[in-house]
């Protein structure tokens, strides 16, 4: 069974309190669907996997064989959710799952979870802190301040970029514009 986005989204909110990590993967879920829009997939059933991703990292944090996202993955199957999902989210870290990303699905999930985050990171230290005043051209000046969200790994995004088949100005460019099409739901004010 494919969740549809309203389950998905009451999944979410069962496991996550934390308004910034559903955030997160609000804007996961809006570049994914605009990956699969790029790629003639299913934007649904690609947005549910952004939107899932993390459901259970609040609840097991430590990212393990017995944490996150291998917990959530468990949490799934016994929900009945199709193994098509539950794979995608293993393949984001696939360090600890094994599940090396192999689909377009699969990759893109990779390719976009720490580029939403770094988007957000340059949108904060704005001026207006709003995601609709970012550009390609800020996120690159931030990108080689290595001191700026130190924690982002930029080389997994690079590397998601190339396995996606496009430049990093343009996989940057159009993460940030799902992410301004729901600028409201990430909580940024409309201009």
């Amino acid at each position: 069974m494919i969740p549809t986005r309203k389950e998905a989204w009451q999944l979410v909110c069962e496991y996550t309190e934390s308004e910034s990590l559903r955030r997160h993967m609000l804007s996961a879920e809006a570049a994914m669907r605009a990956y699969a829009h790029r790629f003639n997939e299913d934007p649904e059933l690609w947005g549910v996997v952004g939107l899932l991703h993390d459901f259970d990292y609040e609840r097991y944090p430590d990212v393990s064989a017995s944490g996150h996202p291998n917990r959530g993955a468990a949490i799934l199957r016994e929900k009945g959710v199709d193994e098509i999902v539950v794979r995608a989210i293993l393949a984001h870290a696939a360090d600890v799952t094994g599940a090396e990303p192999e689909s377009s699905l699969e990759k893109a999930l990779v390719a976009v979870d720490e580029l939403t985050g770094f988007l957000i990171a340059v949108a904060l230290v704005r001026p207006s802190r709003n995601i609709l005043d970012v550009e390609v051209k800020s996120v690159k000046k931030k990108w080689k301040d290595k001191t700026f969200a130190a924690p982002v790994k930029r080389e997994e995004i690079e590397h998601g970029a190339t396995r996606l088949d496009v430049t990093l100005d343009e996989h940057i460019q159009i993460v940030l514009d799902a992410m301004k099409e729901c600028a409201d739901q990430l909580g940024f004010p409309p201009r």
